[in-house]
């Protein structure tokens, strides 16, 4: 005998976000505002042109906020992903300047903020055999967005060699090297290239870095540096220098770390200047 289901239709009203209430835009009563709400360390690719005219293909770590006026419960953290997927991002001044304008807008919030930080590869020759080598830089793009008006800042982390002044002035033999940070964080209206800042801050450090050296190089570079020796101080100011008499730039902070070679803890220097401080 052969035993027939009857299958029950069932019937589901569909929904749609209309439907929905909007709990983030309900009313807060205590009356808080909050100065920076949204969504941090989510990775997205991007692309960024190099001087060379190639574009590199990278992920960037993107923290993304705006304000929140007191009378608002919360914000819309899913149009910070909306904002990132809607586009295939080029990145240039004027492409992060779009970006934040388009966030607070669609976020309809008075002040916005955004740091976009990825690894950048320079290919560099070696200065004795030629050999080509990749060596990579931490770049953060900052964007903030405040009375319709935008600032955009650059962040580079060089990594440099110096060595100590003092060390080779009192050594009969040698003198003590190490690696190091510069870190320059400058505002900036203009177009300027990442290289461009990579290059200025290695012309001022007792010699550069290189990702692949031979035996002939290494006698150059060790040479280079010996010739050139520079203390964490001598490295912000002559950036600093350089970086007042440079007018696309509105501000500036230069950070020199030496991770000490001889002991156990860091040299470390800081200049920080504005524009109207330095005309």
């Amino acid at each position: 005998m052969s035993e027939v289901h009857q299958q029950k239709s069932v019937t589901t009203k569909s929904t749609t976000h209309t439907d929905l209430p909007d709990v983030q835009n309900s009313q807060d009563i205590r009356a808080i505002a909050i100065n920076k709400v949204g969504i941090k360390d989510i990775l997205h690719p991007v692309q960024v042109k190099g001087r060379n005219g190639k574009t590199q293909h990278t992920i960037a770590s993107f923290n993304m906020y705006v304000d929140l006026p007191h009378n608002f419960k919360g914000t819309h953290m899913s149009r910070f992903v909306e904002i990132l997927n809607s586009h295939e991002w080029e990145i240039s001044v004027d492409s992060f300047k779009a970006m934040l304008t388009e966030m607070t807008s669609r976020l309809d919030a008075e002040c916005g903020h955004i740091e976009m930080g990825f690894q950048y590869f320079v290919n560099k020759k070696a200065p004795a055999s030629g050999v080509h080598s990749l060596l990579d830089y931490y770049v953060t793009f900052i964007g903030e967005r405040r009375a319709d008006n935008n600032t955009i800042n650059v962040k580079v982390v060089v990594p440099v060699t110096t060595l100590c002044p003092c060390s080779k002035k009192i050594s009969d033999r040698g003198a003590h090297n190490q690696r190091s940070h510069v870190t320059v964080n400058i505002e900036t209206d203009a177009f300027i290239w990442i290289e461009e800042i990579i290059d200025l801050v290695e012309e001022q450090a007792s010699c550069e870095l290189y990702g692949l050296l031979k035996r002939p190089d290494e006698k150059i570079v060790t040479e280079r540096a010996y010739d050139n020796p520079k203390f964490v101080e001598d490295i912000v100011r002559d950036i600093a220098h350089l970086f007042n008499n440079d007018k696309r730039i509105l501000s500036y902070t230069i950070e020199s770390e030496n991770f000490e070679s001889i002991h156990n803890h860091s040299a470390y220097a800081l200049i920080e200047k504005k524009r109207q401080e330095i005309e």
